[in-house]
């Protein structure tokens, strides 16, 4: 479990991930060493996965966002895993999801613009196997995106 010193490192490098070990460790009131065998204390346990680039797919040139609820045709036992490993192949598949209930799989899928979505809709994911059912949602705003845990 965690200690309230793991605590507080996490909370640190959630609010500021780009800071060096040196400098965290002065926040904390730690040695950078004594820093150092923490963070590997977490990696071991499974706790801190790494770090990651967060990049902006809108500055990219993303306009589109589409949330893809799928129900698959559950008499083939390989439906999940057929769609699954077909869905990831496609580039702008960013997320998959699956769930109990009647909406099996979600997809999140970005786009430049509507034709290109259109594209994407046509060639791609209406390709994938097993689908039964497929309704879009299209996002107009992210009220909350936040991935701190309130630690």
């Amino acid at each position: 479990m965690l200690d309230d010193l793991d605590r507080r490192i996490l909370r640190h490098m959630q609010s500021d991930p780009e800071q060096s070990i040196p400098d965290l460790a002065e926040r904390l009131g730690l040695t950078p060493s004594r820093l150092s065998r923490r963070l590997e204390k977490l990696r071991e346990g499974g706790i801190l996965l790494g770090s990651r680039a967060m990049i902006d797919w809108r500055a990219l040139g993303y306009t589109v966002e589409v949330s893809l609820r799928v129900t698959l045709d559950k008499t083939n036992p390989r439906a999940f895993d057929e769609f699954i490993a077909q869905a990831r192949d496609i580039p702008e598949v960013l997320e998959i999801q699956t769930f109990l209930g009647q909406v099996d799989v979600r997809l999140s899928v970005i786009a430049r613009d509507m034709g290109h979505y259109q594209q994407i809709y046509r060639s791609a994911i209406l390709t994938l196997p097993h689908i039964a059912d497929i309704e879009a949602l299209m996002h107009v705003a992210r009220i909350k995106s936040n991935e701190s845990l309130p630690l």
